[in-house]
């Protein structure tokens, strides 16, 4: 698993926090798709999978060339940036829109719903859930390294 940058950290804490008081469950730099690997995949307690990318910086957003692909991976895509972040580069079609600090989070704009097929939403369902009892196995037994 490869790490948040400090920045990056810090809004996926507060996204995390602001789910979590709203039962919704995240699990960072989750993988749904060969060559794709997502900063939160979120499970609502309606079983919807929510996908947020986080942006710290102008910069990490122009990087980044993978984020349409993702969208046909979960119900609902947001983006989640810093308070001092330049809004108006995100794309707004199809995206929700978070903003974040370490401390909590506010959804700005809804992202609409694009219903997941639901033979996906079942693989997705069981590859976050059999993802996480992973990792869990993996901080409570380091020495069985990567599984």
């Amino acid at each position: 698993m490869t790490e948040f940058s400090a920045p990056g950290f810090e809004i996926a804490r507060g996204v995390w926090r602001h789910f979590a008081a709203h039962d919704i469950t995240a699990i960072p730099e989750f993988v749904p798709a060969r060559g794709l690997r997502v900063d939160l995949a979120c499970l609502t307690a309606k079983g919807e999978v929510w996908i947020v990318e986080v942006k710290s910086s102008l910069a990490d957003f122009r990087a980044d060339q993978k984020w349409q692909n993702y969208l046909e991976w979960c119900d609902r895509f947001f983006w989640a940036v810093p308070a001092d972040f330049p809004q108006e580069v995100l794309p707004d079609e199809g995206c929700g829109l978070i903003v974040a600090d370490r401390f909590d989070a506010a959804i700005l704009r809804d992202a609409p719903e694009d219903k997941l097929p639901a033979a996906r939403r079942k693989a997705m369902t069981l590859k976050l859930a059999r993802t996480a009892m992973r990792r869990q196995l993996q901080w409570l037994e380091p020495d069985l390294g990567d599984l």
